[in-house]
């Protein structure tokens, strides 16, 4: 590829990020995807690496494997550090550690991905680890696995029971699989593993703050999901309101008042918040950090620059609120595959002197798994539940996932925790290694 052609740099090697690099395969370009780690994750499955189902490796793809075949791509390891529009170029520090240098471009598509957000009380963090990278996943492997051990060396009743206590903040998909995970862990998985303690008295809270778990499911789904998570034992809590989180629980508020909720281990899958790259390359955000972008997905103003994922506020005009105001498109792994293609599409269509068309998003379901052969899914008007659902869920992620090898090892260890209900990666990594096994597929914890 010769330097003349136009030259697309993509930042961030999330889903949208690598759906557009290869949406421009066969494109008149050349392009530079640049990312600050040199893997893909499939985030849909970090729950499983954060209960010890799955290893961090089998749910990771190399950048550079993934497009080994896609001549007109360059990775390139770095982190972006400014933006200058008018003189189209970025500012990167290169993951070796040298200086600073810049990377000029005739088209830009920037697709950072998200981060936690703590609602203002970033301080609750070091107590309540949200689950966004693979640092994350890996981090409360570490709490889990290390509460049971507390567990089984404290002789003193009243504390073990507080490390057998695991708190889960949020109630979406995020949180009710991290629930329901945890319970399959303490009542079947872990029982024969331990011999001063009993695992089936741990005791697993859900805790969400609105009057229903799952509230982008139907609720008929959402009400299926409760009874399910009840028969595991797990105490759902909804109308709860978390208003304090420290190392030993959780102050939480409900229409009764306040209380306190004990337990060594908490979980946070409350929210997420569009990565602050975008705030410190001077770009507009609304009140979820996102960039409000014009209907082909390009920056107001600046039509040769693209925003994606969760990096964008897109507008779905196909599906009203109930007061008819529009939705946004939800920051959900099929919407920023299918933003990936469509930038490509516009930076082809813009080349080849087509006009330009809106983003539509196809809507392509919710899925949430609850536990050993139980989820919840609705596609359209069609509703699934049970095991037919899990099924649904299994072969959907298995397809998504990137690389043979990934679908191979993911199908071989849930088919081995299916027959042996054996979790297989059951490592506890030390805090200060963590950084080291971790960091080259994950983003930075700016928001700690």
């Amino acid at each position: 590829m010769g330097p003349s052609l136009p030259h697309v740099v993509i930042v961030g090697g999330g889903f949208a990020g690598l759906s557009a690099a290869r949406g421009l395969a066969h494109a008149p370009v050349r392009v530079t995807l640049v990312d600050r780690h040199n893997v893909h994750v499939f985030q849909p499955l970090l729950y499983q690496v954060a209960t010890a189902g799955l290893g961090a490796t089998d749910i990771a793809a190399p950048l550079r494997q993934v497009l080994r075949r896609q001549d007109n791509v360059t990775v390139l390891l770095a982190k972006v550090t400014g933006l200058d529009l008018a003189a189209r170029h970025l500012t990167l520090v290169p993951g070796a550690g040298s200086g600073p240098r810049e990377l000029a471009f005739d088209w830009l598509v920037l697709a950072p991905g998200a981060v936690s957000t703590w609602f203002g009380h970033d301080d609750w963090a070091r107590h309540a680890p949200g689950l966004k990278d693979l640092r994350d996943a890996l981090e409360i492997r570490r709490r889990v696995l290390l509460a049971f051990e507390a567990a089984e060396a404290e002789p003193d009743p009243a504390r073990r029971a507080e490390w057998l206590t695991f708190l889960v903040i949020g109630g979406g998909p995020t949180g009710v699989e991290l629930a329901g995970a945890l319970a399959e862990i303490a009542r079947v998985q872990f029982v024969r593993s331990f011999r001063r303690i009993d695992t089936r008295t741990a005791r697993i809270a859900l805790v969400e703050g609105g009057p229903r778990i799952l509230p982008t499911f139907p609720e008929e789904l959402a009400a299926d999901a409760a009874r399910r998570l009840d028969r595991m034992c797990v105490e759902v809590r909804t109308g709860t309101k978390v208003v304090g989180v420290d190392a030993e629980g959780a102050d939480v508020e409900t229409a009764a008042g306040r209380s306190r909720l004990a337990a060594r281990t908490v979980l946070w899958a409350a929210g997420v918040r569009a990565s602050p790259l975008l705030a410190a390359l001077g770009l507009p955000l609304d009140n979820g950090g996102r960039v409000a972008v014009e209907p082909d997905l390009s920056l107001p103003g600046q039509p040769r620059v693209f925003v994606l994922g969760d990096a964008a506020a897109v507008r779905d005009d196909a599906a009203p609120a109930a007061d008819g105001a529009p939705r946004l498109v939800p920051g959900l792994a099929p919407a920023a595959l299918q933003m990936g293609r469509h930038a490509a599409r516009q930076i082809e269509a813009t080349l080849a002197g087509r006009p330009r068309t809106p983003f539509r998003y196809r809507d392509k379901g919710s899925l949430a798994t609850i536990g050993r052969a139980a989820a919840v899914a609705e596609f359209g008007r069609w509703r699934v539940r049970g095991v037919t659902a899990w099924l649904l869920w299994v072969v959907i992620h298995i397809w998504y996932l990137i690389g043979f090898r990934n679908r191979f090892l993911v199908m071989f260890e849930w088919v081995w925790l299916y027959v042996t209900r054996q979790r297989g990666a059951r490592v506890i990594v030390e805090e200060t290694s963590v950084e080291s096994e971790a960091r080259p597929a994950t983003s930075p914890r700016v928001n700690r």
